[in-house]
């Protein structure tokens, strides 16, 4: 079956990063038409980026082959449920499916437990551990009533 073979590869990829030192135990790739077109591995902390998870790194690479901002018709085989940020990026490039090994208690267990962020994202915005307060200068909608008008806008 193709699947496993596609995860066992995004699992290669995450066992790589960790025997590498290189980052958390998290791998992706992204699969169209059968061929592996993005690779991602977790490098938050060699990167110094926290937004550089295994999946959106997939995702960049993916896209960047593609140029395309959206995966259409590809799949994407990650090591682990993704995360909520992983989860955003994901529905932002609209790909056909998702399919991982472990689950996020799997690696809550293993200390990267990501429910206080789905916890928060539940709560209504003035709850939330981190303020979130809208400032609303003069013309502050003015980015949003010019690309409303634009005729070069690009949807996505």
């Amino acid at each position: 079956m193709k699947g496993f073979f596609f995860m066992e590869k995004a699992i290669e990829v995450a066992l790589e990063n960790v025997i590498s030192n290189h980052g958390g135990p998290f791998g992706a790739i992204v699969v169209k038409d059968g061929k592996i077109i993005g690779t991602g591995r977790n490098v938050v902390t060699a990167s110094n980026d926290p937004t550089a998870h295994a999946e959106v790194q997939a995702i960049r690479a993916a896209c960047q082959y593609l140029n395309d901002f959206q995966l259409i018709d590809c799949e994407i085989y990650t090591s682990c449920e993704p995360c909520p940020m992983c989860i955003g990026a994901i529905y932002w490039t609209r790909p056909k499916a998702v399919y991982y090994a472990c689950t996020k208690e799997d690696a809550a267990k293993i200390g990267f437990d990501d429910q206080f962020i789905y916890e928060q994202l539940s709560l209504p915005i003035d709850q939330r551990n981190i303020p979130m307060k809208q400032i609303s200068p003069n013309q502050y909608d003015l980015p949003f009533k010019t690309w409303e008008k634009s005729k070069d806008k690009k949807h996505y």
